[in-house]
């Protein structure tokens, strides 16, 4: 026993000199090479492996990515659609883009105005001119076919002629512009004496159109029109304008000259238009002033322009006494050579009042007189009376030139007042201005 124990102590030997010794044995082993070298072998598949079903397990992962899947098919499938349809618009743009094109020559180019004859189809129309005859045009596609209508007024390429627009305004410009639209300032207040005639044209213009009714209880038909006449600047005018500032009927107002056009046929047209105008906006007044410069007498014309203003009295003509009934349309024609105005122009039917406007007398100087220097600072000296009896004769406008003349006189000197020698010496100048150049007995 005694020999055992110290062999067994030094095997067993103290415990750090074990694991020292345990170190230095232990060296690098690489690691194991594999079982078998190729490819993995399958399992066999047997009965049992056929009929058992694989453990399907869907991740999140796998459900976003089908849906962004999804969302990029509905996107190509948007965006196929889209191409599609621009291919299939693309000839309509094509045709667009060519309307816009001629639609913009069309701008830059002036356009004449036209009539339109007939309608041929969509696509084509009979179109006139008052410089040429007719003509068969085409009408582009962007003009509004359903407004188009016989007789009304296009606008026409300059060239070819085709229709490219259409006038929606269908009063002429001219007439348009003869429509009084601010009413004049005078009114029966302002003028001198010529208390028959304005009686007499209140009865004949205002009171039909204000009180027909007192026509029908009588029994008879108002009076269509009547004719101012007499000597220049007795108030034929003044007594038109105030009979527009006293009425709240349309009041057109026309010079003779104006109905005389240089194309064959406008004149004409323009009185038919004038009327029809006037008849749209009934009740109306129609003044037509210088009726001498239309409405002469007839005789054998030598030239194509007394034909085409014999042919525009003859439509007025018409329009005073034709088979349309004028209805609340009245006339007033003014004019200082009533001799030389056609005897269908005047005789009743078609005028059936003429007002004659004499020279004044003295009342009507003396109340011209009155008026003219109401708003004047007169000196003390200034003595009316010597001009109201005067023998020369004045009219109403000669009255007014003399208060006039007599103002500036004073005002050339400085002063505030005017003089009894002022009025004497605007007298002399205006009776000197009067007959100069015009011969004895013109208007006796």
């Amino acid at each position: 026993m005694g020999q055992g124990s110290p062999g067994g102590m030094n095997k067993q030997g103290l415990p750090g000199e074990r694991k020292h010794d345990d170190k230095k044995e232990k060296k690098f082993e690489p690691a194991a090479p594999p079982s078998r070298v190729g490819r993995k072998q399958r399992k066999q598949k047997g009965p049992e492996a056929a009929a058992r079903l694989p453990t399907v397990t869907p991740l999140t992962k796998c459900k976003l990515r089908l849906l962004k899947l999804e969302r990029i098919k509905d996107y190509l499938l948007m965006e196929e659609e889209f191409v599609s349809g621009q291919e299939r618009l693309k000839p309509q743009e094509d045709k667009n883009e060519e309307d816009r094109s001629k639609v913009d020559d069309l701008r830059g180019s002036p356009m004449s105005v036209g009539n339109l004859e007939e309608l041929i189809d969509e696509n084509h129309a009979i179109v006139s001119s008052s410089v040429g005859p007719e003509y068969y045009v085409g009408i582009l596609s962007f003009v509004d076919k359903d407004q188009l209508e016989p007789g009304c007024a296009i606008l026409m390429h300059n060239k070819v002629l085709s229709v490219v627009g259409l006038l929606q305004d269908e009063v002429d410009p001219m007439v348009s512009v003869m429509k009084v639209e601010k009413a004049p300032l005078e009114s029966y207040a302002d003028i001198g004496g010529l208390d028959a005639q304005i009686q007499e044209i209140k009865e004949a213009v205002e009171l039909p159109l204000t009180h027909p009714e007192l026509y029908e209880d009588i029994g008879i038909k108002p009076p269509k029109g009547v004719i101012l006449y007499g000597e220049p600047g007795t108030g034929k005018t003044l007594l038109a304008k105030a009979v527009a500032n006293s009425t709240s009927a349309t009041f057109l107002r026309v010079v003779g000259s104006e109905l005389i056009q240089k194309y064959l046929g406008d004149g004409p047209k323009l009185v038919r238009e004038l009327f029809r105008v006037a008849d749209d906006l009934s009740p109306s007044i129609v003044f037509i002033d210088e009726i001498d410069a239309v409405g002469t007498k007839r005789y054998d014309a030598h030239s194509g322009g007394e034909r085409e203003i014999q042919r525009t009295m003859l439509e007025l003509l018409n329009q005073l006494d034709g088979f349309d009934s004028r209805g609340d349309v009245k006339v007033i024609l003014a004019t200082n050579r009533i001799e030389s105005l056609d005897p269908a122009l005047l005789r009743p039917g078609r005028i059936d009042r003429k007002i004659e406007f004499p020279l004044p007398d003295i009342k009507t100087r003396r109340r011209i007189f009155q008026i003219h220097t109401s708003r004047m600072t007169l000196a003390d000296d200034v003595n009316l009376e010597e001009f109201v009896m005067t023998k020369d004769e004045f009219s109403g406008a000669d009255i007014k030139a003399i208060c006039t003349e007599a103002g500036l006189l004073a005002l050339r000197e400085r002063r505030m007042k005017v003089t009894h020698a002022d009025f004497k010496k605007a007298k002399e100048k205006v009776m000197f201005k009067k007959k100069e150049g015009v011969p004895e007995g013109l208007y006796m």
